[in-house]
């Protein structure tokens, strides 16, 4: 990787990705694009407004800038996916093609992210498989296992050099989550520094896997400098931190803030879509391909969000 474009780089992720790469390879060799006009750090570097359903501002960014390799983040998530799902097929599946296209035509090395979400309730529920049935009862789930096959169809038909995970439910302080079911843990944790307490909108004994945004980034950069030799399954793996319900997050923030307390007001839409979901992922396939390791576990994760947290509030 020497030139990089960034879709959805004002996203969750995309916004604290950015600013990794731009560490590791360069500032002027990350070009951030998103549909919104960048501001702060973000700006700091080169920066483009792009519609990921317009193929032609995609491939003109792409080759304006010399890229060699595409990260494609754009979407929207699964909460927002459920509220409007035509959107949600024209952006998830029309960006990814026009994105996929784009790498084709350029020879350019590509990350997209799959999800969690691209499994269903008739999915194995512990330990979930890497190959394993597949059948989503959401549109953002069947957006996720359609482009986990385009992916390998650019692959195997173009020999286009694409690479995915599976990402779990993310947590990070430093950018506010943006319509996902998992949101719930981000909003958390903020409001026990605030508040001392939160209501869930995802019921008790929900079990989901999580992670740490540092290991979520440490993952897409391992990955995406892994030997393509070993890798032999390339699309969407499963990768994974630790699987927690509501109660395992509010008993590790009680250990720094004992009066918290959590209550529920579950929201029916996010819970039908996280009882889909799979309890915990067997991410053995990332590890033995590309040495894939988390750093963070729930302990861990929980003191380091707490203390940037506060840090940010009282600025």
């Amino acid at each position: 990787m020497k030139k990089i474009l960034v879709t959805g780089a004002l996203g969750q992720i995309g916004s604290e990705l950015v600013i990794k790469l731009r560490e590791r390879y360069g500032i002027n060799n990350v070009v951030a694009t998103d549909i919104r006009k960048a501001e702060g750090i973000i700006a700091e570097g080169p920066c483009e407004v792009i519609d990921v359903t317009d193929a032609n501002q995609l491939y003109e960014v792409a080759k304006k800038y010399q890229i060699d390799t595409m990260m494609h983040l754009a979407a929207l998530l699964s909460a927002k996916a459920e509220e409007n799902p035509k959107l949600a097929w024209h952006i998830n599946m029309g960006g990814l093609v026009n994105a996929l296209e784009t790498a084709r035509e350029l020879n350019l090395q590509f990350f997209t992210p799959s999800s969690i979400g691209a499994f269903g309730p008739t999915t194995p529920k512990d330990k979930t498989p890497q190959d394993t049935l597949q059948r989503p009862t959401t549109m953002y789930g069947v957006n996720k296992v359609a482009g986990e096959l385009l992916a390998d169809y650019y692959y195997t038909r173009f020999g286009v050099d694409t690479r995915g995970v599976r990402f779990p439910g993310l947590i990070s302080y430093v950018t506010l989550p943006g319509g996902g079911t998992t949101d719930y843990a981000v909003e958390m944790y903020y409001e026990a520094v605030k508040n001392k307490t939160y209501t869930s909108y995802i019921a008790e004994g929900t079990y989901m896997d999580m992670m740490y945004m540092p290991d979520a980034l440490n993952a897409i950069i391992q990955l995406m400098e892994a030997n393509p030799a070993n890798l032999k399954h390339r699309n969407a793996f499963n990768i994974t931190a630790f699987s927690a319900e509501p109660e395992d997050f509010a008993s590790a923030i009680k250990k720094h803030i004992p009066d918290f307390t959590l209550e529920y007001q579950v929201d029916p839409v996010r819970q039908k879509i996280a009882d889909s979901w799979p309890n915990s992922l067997d991410s053995t396939a990332a590890m033995e391909e590309w040495g894939f390791k988390a750093e963070y576990d729930l302990d861990k994760m929980t003191s380091n969000m707490l203390e940037k947290i506060k840090i940010k509030i009282e600025r």
